[in-house]
């Protein structure tokens, strides 16, 4: 999945798959993430939003089911 750099404390890239409804997240500490069942919409909010780790932790963090996938 093709994943964009984003301006975050914690978090490096993010990446998104329309069709699966996938977001995957790269964080400052390594790890790989992909949450699933995401609305397209809260991807576009996320990468447009004002704090990216404030907006994670508000509307994504446990919300979603995830998977690290390194």
């Amino acid at each position: 999945m093709n994943r964009i750099p984003v301006p975050s404390t914690e978090i490096t890239q993010v990446g998104y798959h329309e069709d699966s409804e996938t977001l995957e997240i790269k964080f400052v500490q390594g790890g790989i993430y992909q949450f699933f069942n995401v609305p397209s919409k809260v991807y576009d909010e996320l990468i447009h939003s004002a704090s990216v780790e404030k907006y994670y932790h508000s509307k994504i963090g446990e919300r979603f089911p995830c998977s690290r996938v390194k």
